[in-house]
């Protein structure tokens, strides 16, 4: 096969009297001929035989690759390193300081959130774009003898030129029949080549835009796992100065465990836990003595809000509607009074998540129980104040303890990769299930007021 730039023009005689005229072949036809040739829709004998695996993997160019991804590895371990040493070095600049501590948490739960959406994003604009690049390539595979004809035909017409017509009347008869043969054919064979030809430049095109996206893709997902490995650190961290205070976290833990299993429903759970459970009882105390915050013009005071130190809520419960942000970045699959599919009514909402997401809390609060709870997976509960619990369920692990006073946006749990809670485990066993819900004094009530409406209202701590 010759190359696409030899199809250019040939005479064609058949036209004016002889007169020899030029038909052009469009550039876009040229860029077809190339372009399937690195497509593999040729017949195979069209092509170059691959090289055999012995001599690929003795081959200059395979000896490279590997050094190239040595190399590559070398640096993801230096950088890795590099992080780690980083992290050590800011935890210690931290020390005691908690409000430097929480603020931290915040801070890079909300990074790891956004990152998150603009992934969940990014795939959500590939799925179209893959979908149409299979369409494109089933079509051109479809119509793969169309292609060898066309191309077959440009290429003869590309590379024979006619003979001088003065030097044998054999040969002045012949290109005449040619001329007159391609005269007839070239504008049927313009018109496949270019709908051909469109195709394979929309394929480009779309190639190019996916190649765009997947390597912001993946520019995100290394920045999600370095904001992750940070946020572990610093969790860890957290969770280390909490325990040095609380020298019995892990008995009492475990204590909330096997009360949990003496009761039946939520309420009972939050009673027994608040009532027979030390840690607990001192959260739920703390909660009910606390005055209600403090508001400017009937509306939350935000400078209250932006204090990491603060150690009670910043925003009464009951005055905060519209200013919370979802637990986890998903997308809702139940809603509050909807059918539970089991013939009741749902008291929460459900929200499906990517794996692995990170949790973070909607509201301050005291967590008063932390642990699996029956057909909930694990199940995280705060005591927001004025006689409002905050149940959080679905999570594959949570990362704080009995007792502990949480800030709005700080990170408490991580998603798993299936759902956890029972009763959408059925309809949605692929991915992980995050279940919210809201309870006045012990009362489930409907949540849908108390989310934010946009971005720009959520309240970040």
């Amino acid at each position: 096969m010759q190359p696409a730039r030899n199809i250019q023009s040939y005479p064609d005689t058949a036209r004016g009297g002889g007169q020899a005229s030029s038909v052009r072949i469009p550039l876009s036809i040229a860029l077809l001929s190339a372009g399937f040739a690195g497509m593999s829709l040729l017949p195979v004998t069209a092509q170059v035989a691959a090289p055999t695996p012995q001599a690929t993997a003795s081959s200059p160019d395979a000896i490279k690759q590997r050094e190239q991804e040595l190399e590559v590895t070398r640096a993801q371990q230096k950088s890795a390193a590099e992080l780690q040493q980083k992290l050590r070095a800011d935890i210690a600049a931290i020390g005691q300081d908690r409000s430097k501590l929480n603020q931290q948490l915040i801070d890079i739960a909300a990074q790891v959130r956004a990152v998150e959406t603009r992934i969940g994003d990014a795939e959500a604009r590939l799925r179209p774009l893959d979908s149409r690049e299979q369409q494109i390539r089933s079509s051109l595979d479809s119509r793969r003898s169309e292609i060898v004809e066309v191309l077959a035909a440009l290429q003869r017409a590309g590379r024979r030129t006619p003979p001088a017509l003065l030097v044998r009347p054999e040969d002045a008869l012949q290109s005449l029949r040619s001329a007159m043969l391609l005269g007839a054919v070239v504008p049927e064979l313009r018109l496949r080549a270019e709908k051909l030809a469109d195709d394979l430049g929309e394929l480009v095109a779309l190639r190019k835009t996916i190649a765009t996206e997947r390597d912001r893709l993946a520019a995100d997902r290394d920045k999600l796992g370095n904001d992750q490995t940070r946020l572990a650190a610093l969790v860890e961290e957290r969770q280390r100065q909490q325990n040095a205070v609380e020298k019995d976290l892990e008995t009492e833990g475990a204590r909330a465990i096997a009360l949990s299993r003496q009761v039946d429903s939520l309420q009972g759970l939050i009673a027994k836990m608040e009532q027979d459970l030390k840690s607990a009882a001192k959260a739920a105390a703390t909660a009910s003595l606390q005055g209600a915050p403090p508001v400017l013009n009937g509306k939350p005071d935000p400078g209250a809000l932006k204090d990491p130190a603060r150690l009670s809520p910043a925003v009464a419960f009951a005055s905060a509607k519209g200013l919370f942000a979802l637990p986890v970045n998903g997308t809702k699959i139940r809603e509050f009074g909807g059918s539970d599919g089991a013939g009741g009514v749902e008291k929460g909402i459900s929200l499906a998540a990517r794996a692995g997401a990170q949790v973070t809390t909607p509201c301050d609060g005291w967590v008063v129980y932390a642990g699996p709870f029956r057909s909930y997976g694990q199940l995280l509960i705060l005591n927001a104040g004025g006689g409002y619990h905050v149940l959080i369920a679905g999570m594959e692990r949570i990362s704080v303890s009995i007792g502990q006073f949480v800030l709005t946006g700080e990170p408490v749990a991580t998603m798993g990769t299936t759902s956890q809670v029972a009763s959408v485990l059925a309809a949605t066993a692929s991915q992980p299930v995050l279940y919210i819900e809201f309870r006045k004094d012990g009362t489930p009530i409907d949540p849908g007021p108390w989310w934010a409406a946009n971005e720009g209202e959520k309240v970040r701590g």
